[in-house]
């Protein structure tokens, strides 16, 4: 029964995860799946992300205000970080591909694996600085 109950809560994080596009910390995902599973430790939450992101389901995009963020779209993309939020964007119109080629070229290596993350001021808070 343990072992089913475990599976249950396996989905049900892995559910959290992917119903949003905020590129949630395992702090969110703890309290989202706290109103389900009353019961479960962030520790549990903690553990199941990464075998998540070991089995590939999911990637860590970034540490943001101490917190790993993760991201259930694992084709490559880009990503933007407010510096003031914290908010986490999806960047899908760079041409990763051309460019993990033109690394390839440059120096002769071949690519596994990267990751492309700017930095700075989104949308809302530029606006709010704008305002002040």
């Amino acid at each position: 029964m343990s072992a089913q109950r475990f599976s249950k809560k396996r989905e049900a994080i892995y559910r959290v995860v992917c119903s949003t596009t905020s590129h949630p910390s395992a702090k969110w995902v703890y309290d989202q799946i706290r109103q389900e599973y009353p019961d479960i430790s962030l520790a549990t939450v903690y553990r199941n992300l990464a075998l998540f992101k070991e089995s590939g389901q999911l990637v860590s995009v970034a540490v943001v205000d101490g917190e790993e963020r993760f991201d259930t779209t694992v084709s490559p993309h880009g990503h933007f970080v407010c510096t003031l939020c914290g908010e986490v964007l999806d960047l899908d119109v760079l041409r990763l591909d051309s460019f993990e080629r033109e690394v390839e070229r440059q120096i002769g290596a071949e690519v596994e694996s990267h990751s492309v993350i700017f930095y700075g001021r989104c949308a809302d808070c530029r606006c709010m600085e704008a305002s002040d």
